[in-house]
């Protein structure tokens, strides 16, 4: 963690401002006085900006000796988790991108703060063995910083955690993609937790 203790220190850019230049799921360019920054974003992000002219980002400074990548986020809690993750052995930005592009910021405090080590292994290129060791390095943490929120009580449920791995298992089978698929099937029982399995495929197969 004393990485990003130092990243917080010795940080030149705290968010960039501006205009919309372009934009896809993964990337967006923000054009803040004629200078066009290139950012890559999460699919959260992308969706809380893709439909608004201009943009704030709180940026993430990756630079290394062979590149300077910035990372950009909407809100400041994103970028937290971002780098509680990538304090993480063998995770990089690229990974804690696709964690927080699978989870939203309260959906992850949730996962993390009751060991669902089960739905954080359904994110693409996350194994068991790497889940448990976000879980365990990060639940004190994310505890202590106050970002836990009662969400977790509904990720604590087996019931949950088992309708929701079977419903992602059927789409991903009926051939949709992973991270779509997971992010429709949260947000479905969210509005409906005591939907049975069927029931949400079926709704989740009119949303994707």
């Amino acid at each position: 963690m004393q990485k990003n203790v130092n990243y917080r220190k010795e940080n030149m850019i705290e968010y960039i401002k501006g205009e919309i230049a372009e934009i896809t799921p993964a990337m967006a360019v923000i054009d803040c006085n004629g200078v066009g920054y290139g950012l890559n974003i999460s699919l959260n992000t992308y969706s809380a900006i893709q439909n608004q002219p201009n943009a704030k980002l709180y940026v993430y400074e990756a630079i290394r000796e062979d590149a300077y990548v910035l990372y950009g986020f909407a809100t400041k809690q994103e970028r937290e988790l971002f780098l509680l993750l990538i304090s993480v052995s063998g995770i990089g930005g690229n990974t804690a991108r696709m964690i927080l592009s699978a989870l939203s910021p309260t959906e992850l405090c949730g996962v993390i703060s009751s060991g669902n080590d089960k739905l954080l292994k359904t994110v693409k290129g996350i194994g068991l063995k790497t889940a448990q060791r976000i879980i365990v390095d990060l639940k004190d943490k994310i505890a202590a910083s106050g970002m836990e929120t009662v969400s977790s009580e509904m990720f604590a449920t087996a019931a949950y955690s088992e309708i929701h791995e079977e419903a992602v298992a059927a789409l991903t089978m009926l051939g949709f993609a992973q991270a779509p698929s997971q992010k429709v099937v949260t947000a479905i029982l969210k509005e409906e937790p005591d939907a049975a399995v069927e029931k949400v495929i079926k709704l989740a197969l009119k949303r994707l």
